[in-house]
C-alpha cells in the first residue's frame, strides 16, 4: 500500500491536511490530478477520486509542487498548472 497525502508547506512548516492509502502499481505510469476551485481541491489517481477538501490556508494565487518521500523514486512528467 502506498499513501497519497495533501501537505500545505507555509512559512517553512509542514501540514497535514488529509492522507489516504491506496494500491499503486511499481514499473507503472500513472496519472495524478489536482483540481482547484477556489478554497476546494480534488484529487483523483488514475481517474479515481483520493481525495477532496476544502482548505481556506493560502486564498491569493501562489505555487505549486510535488513531492516524494526519500524512500520513494517517482518521475513526474508533463507537469502542468494552469488557470482554467
Amino acid at each position: 500500500m502506498s499513501t497519497l497525502t495533501m501537505i500545505v508547506l507555509s512559512t517553512g512548516r509542514r501540514a497535514e491536511k488529509k492522507r489516504t492509502s491506496m494500491k499503486v502499481a511499481s514499473n507503472q505510469s500513472h496519472m495524478l490530478r489536482v483540481d482547484f476551485q477556489g478554497t476546494h481541491f480534488t484529487v483523483t489517481f488514475d481517474g479515481k477520486k483520493a481525495i477532496e477538501r476544502d482548505d481556506h490556508t493560502f486564498t491569493e494565487p501562489g505555487k505549486v509542487g510535488v513531492w516524494t518521500k526519500a524512500d520513494g523514486v517517482m518521475l513526474f512528467d508533463d507537469f502542468l498548472y494552469r488557470a482554467k
